[in-house]
């Protein structure tokens, strides 16, 4: 009797953020057989939303009870801690405390705190006192300690999934990017500057470009990325003592956007920020990179305006922060009275992808679209870096249900 040859199977992942390697690497453990090939198109990775992260390990407070955000956020962040711990990648759970400055802010305080519970979550209500004792420069009547916050380095995790995931033979191309993507009824094409690769399945994870590389196989697809930039200062070295782990504001929890706050990194420096304001390019770092087809096609969108009619009043804050120090200096010191201007030195800054509906919705939570043989990452953004190895085990789960 003669043996039947089976093809190996050949899947391809397009982004070499911190989702797509997690994925991949998730993906090894469920098919170790599959022949992996993941495409980035920068020459390094991590060069863009992983690259430019904060470095906080989330604890999933924020997000509405039953979000994917939630779910994954809790189960990520454990992970993450045990996959810093087991490769030794530096992290520490240093814990955050979110400050109520003022009156108005107890009502959201609250919200939060039942979301916590909610999602399994552990937290206290402090008052002055202890809050004095964990960080004893912050203002504030009233706060949230969160002992499950924590900071590490996430571009030290790409690289160490990457080196796992060549250890076990994927192959991973760099500077290579994405032009087409053609499903058939048997197979995937990918159509790459380095060539075209067969595949059976394809996921994306794309970032900023994620939008379109799901247009690629699902032209009905009717979100739209938009960049928003997320501006930074960091303290001076010899200010740096204002700050002892990390100090968030009550932020709105209908909005996605956490509010101006300080971060201890994992290096030892404090951050603070970022503000939020449309970037003019889908890389647009800085307001001189101004990229005319992505610009066009923001201002083309129906749900940008939508979106900026709901909040104008929110983005005009935002801008004049971005173009006042002076604004910024005044948002920090909501939070650390001390904080001067001469404090705070210029830092890079990040540039969000942000999903936003035709109708002129946020998205708050992970997307996918999907088709027969091709999985979308199409919105995932914080807690996404925390989050990432419990995002690829969703993936994986998405794509037991897809032919091989």
């Amino acid at each position: 009797m003669t043996s039947v040859e089976h093809k190996q199977e050949t899947i391809v992942i397009v982004g070499g953020g911190i989702v797509g390697l997690a994925t991949g690497w998730k993906l090894h453990g469920q098919r170790p057989d599959a022949k992996i090939i993941l495409v980035e198109k920068e020459a390094d990775l991590a060069s863009h939303q992983t690259g430019h992260n904060s470095g906080v390990l989330h604890s999933g407070i924020y997000y509405k009870p039953g979000s994917l955000k939630a779910k994954t956020c809790t189960e990520g962040r454990a992970e993450m801690v045990r996959f810093c711990e087991e490769h030794g990648i530096k992290h520490d759970v240093c814990g955050k405390v979110i400050v109520a400055t003022r009156h108005e802010d107890v009502p959201r305080l609250d919200i939060l705190e039942e979301r916590a519970a909610a999602n399994g979550v552990g937290v206290r209500r402090i008052g002055k006192e202890e809050l004095r004792e964990i960080e004893p420069h912050a203002a504030g009547f009233t706060a949230l300690h969160v002992p499950s916050s924590g900071i590490t380095d996430y571009k030290q995790v790409c690289r160490t999934l990457a080196g796992l995931l060549t250890g076990i033979g994927a192959d991973i191309r760099m500077a290579t990017t994405v032009t087409g993507i053609d499903e058939r009824s048997d197979s995937v094409r990918v159509s790459t500057t380095g060539g075209d690769i067969e595949a059976d399945l394809v996921i994306t994870c794309g970032g900023l470009h994620s939008d379109r590389l799901a247009r690629f196989t699902d032209p009905s697809t009717t979100e739209r990325i938009m960049p928003f930039r997320g501006e930074y200062y960091e303290l001076a070295e010899h200010r740096r003592f204002l700050v002892k782990t990390l100090i968030y504001p009550v932020p709105d929890p209908d909005f996605p956007f956490l509010g101006v706050h300080l971060t201890r990194m994992i290096d030892d420096s404090i951050h603070a920020g970022p503000n939020a304001v449309l970037a003019l390019a889908r890389e647009g770092y800085t307001w001189g990179d101004i990229n005319g087809k992505d610009l066009a096609e923001v201002l083309a969108n129906p749900g940008w305006w939508r979106l900026a009619k709901n909040y104008w009043r929110t983005g005009m804050g935002e801008y004049y922060r971005s173009l006042s120090k002076k604004a910024f200096v005044t948002a920090l010191q909501r939070l650390v009275p001390e904080v001067q201007i001469e404090d705070l030195v210029a830092s890079p800054a990040g540039v969000r992808a942000q999903a936003v509906s035709r109708q002129g919705a946020l998205l708050d939570d992970f997307v996918w679209a999907e088709t027969k043989r091709v999985v979308n990452v199409l919105n995932a953004p914080s807690p996404a870096a925390t989050a990432s190895l419990a995002i690829g085990d969703q993936i994986v789960t998405r794509l037991a249900t897809h032919p091989v």
